[in-house]
């Protein structure tokens, strides 16, 4: 890592503060990334020179003055195209809201605005945030940096691409079944889903209000850490955004209790996936944690309830623009919206009924023994993209369906979960972890992550290095 791109968020921000780079010097740094790379990836839907430059010009006058900065005073990021931000473009990596002006600022930028930080730019996605595996009709998908052949996984497929590239150092996503995990995943990054109810979705596209999440990417578990801590907490303006405070990490993790999933949705693990699972619980259990099986059976009934209401709420969200026009949407967005409007009332419902006595009987049964879960994102390594592309037939199907199997259910139920790479395949392609938690104690997820990376030393770029 140079100066002009450290290596982390924390060492950015003290470069700054210590005055050995400017904001701007490390903004025109991070632009120059964003357009060497965008051919080569895709990751934006707009690059925002003017804005990034006027931005930390301000920030520099600022830190000059003496006046207070916060925690990613002068830092350039950039973010998902679905978080508004008064007086700019917000659009969904869609056609329909391409055009979109935000009158008002979403609650996760103006609180990242506070600690110092802004955007370069519009990162892009799935379009209307619906699609595993971050193909967007109308912008292109964004390309893997690890293997262009290979998807970025969705829909936060520009967040994946712009973090596991180096362009920026974190960056915004949204999860309603896998949205963030599954670009960390396929492009080698950690991504944190808190807690539903942790961070305020005010000012964010609405997918599904029973599943949404907002979360980061990032180069590292402590910076993924540290823009949770920034972005969460009680919101005026978000009523199911809750008072919960996180609670400090754990240093190590000794005494605690890893659970190793078991059940019939990982009976399909590729050996390798296998392989890592099983490696990465031997290294916690060689600091000091114990390992126990955990039951992680009765789940295949929650992806089909999962989906079932986030395509119901989805169809909800866009009756309107369905109706008037349906040609604006992608065709794969289209047809989805078309299955959500024709699931049943009384489904749709019982879904969410029985949401609350689910979670309880999991907590009883796969938290009986232990403090976290530990089980892969994925049951194999990021698809080819042809494996994935509308003329692949069933094999699509196939394929998505077995993508999101492991990252569903954590949606449905609320759970926290991150997610980081922790081995890399003959390919030289991420294998990625999940780490659950209980509601509200991501501080147990992201300390066990923390301990993993900090022993086995895999972040993307070392995964780069290998390709």
């Amino acid at each position: 890592m140079t100066l002009d791109h450290p290596a982390s968020l924390k060492q950015a921000a003290e470069a700054i503060r210590s005055g050995a780079i400017s904001s701007e010097e490390m903004t025109r740094a991070a632009l120059s990334r964003a357009k060497a790379s965008q051919r080569r990836l895709n990751a934006f839907i707009e690059i925002d020179e003017d804005h990034a430059l006027s931005s930390a010009r301000q920030a520099d006058a600022a830190r000059a003055t003496g006046r207070n900065t916060g925690l990613l005073h002068g830092l350039p990021l950039a973010h998902k195209d679905m978080f508004d931000e008064a007086g700019r473009i917000t659009g969904c990596g869609s056609l329909i809201r391409a055009g979109h002006v935000a009158m008002g600022t979403s609650t996760v930028l103006a609180r990242l605005g506070q600690a110092g930080s802004f955007s370069i730019g519009r990162l892009n996605m799935s379009e209307f945030a619906m699609g595993p595996t971050g193909h967007n009709h109308h912008h292109g998908r964004a390309i893997n940096p690890i293997d262009p052949e290979r998807i970025t996984g969705g829909s936060s497929s520009g967040s994946g691409a712009a973090v596991g590239a180096g362009v920026v150092l974190a960056a915004l996503g949204s999860d309603t079944g896998g949205s963030i995990r599954l670009p960390a995943a396929c492009c080698g990054t950690v991504g944190i889903k808190p807690t539903q109810g942790r961070v305020s979705r005010h000012g964010a596209m609405p997918l599904s209000f029973s599943q949404d999440c907002i979360g980061p990417l990032a180069t590292g578990v402590e910076d993924a850490w540290l823009i949770l801590s920034l972005i969460s907490g009680p919101d005026g303006h978000d009523p199911t955004c809750l008072d919960a405070p996180l609670r400090p990490l754990l240093d190590g993790v000794k005494g605690l209790r890893i659970g190793l999933a078991k059940g019939p949705l990982l009976q399909s693990l590729s050996d390798e996936v296998g392989e890592a699972v099983q490696s990465a619980a031997r290294v916690l259990e060689g600091e000091g944690a114990e390992l126990a099986d955990a039951p992680f059976s009765h789940l295949e009934a929650v992806t089909e309830l999962a989906n079932a209401v986030a395509m119901t709420e989805a169809a909800a969200v866009h009756f309107d623009g369905m109706r008037k026009e349906p040609e604006r949407f992608g065709p794969q967005v289209r047809m989805r919206l078309s299955q959500g409007l024709a699931i049943p009332g009384p489904l749709y419902v019982r879904a969410l009924q029985i949401r609350s006595v689910m979670l309880a009987r999991f907590l009883e049964q796969s938290f009986a023994a232990s403090d976290v879960l530990i089980l892969p994102a994925m049951p194999f390594v990021a698809p080819l993209d042809r494996d994935v592309d509308v003329g692949a037939g069933s094999r699509m199907n196939e394929v998505i369906s077995a993508m999101t199997s492991l990252t569903r259910p954590f949606s449905y139920l609320g759970l926290p979960v991150v997610t980081l790479p922790v081995a890399s395949s003959r390919e030289r392609l991420p294998i990625a972890l999940q780490v659950v938690a209980r509601p509200w104690r991501e501080d147990l997820a992201v300390s066990v992550a923390r301990h993993l990376e900090r022993v086995l030393a895999l972040s993307p770029f070392t995964l780069k290095a290998a390709a």
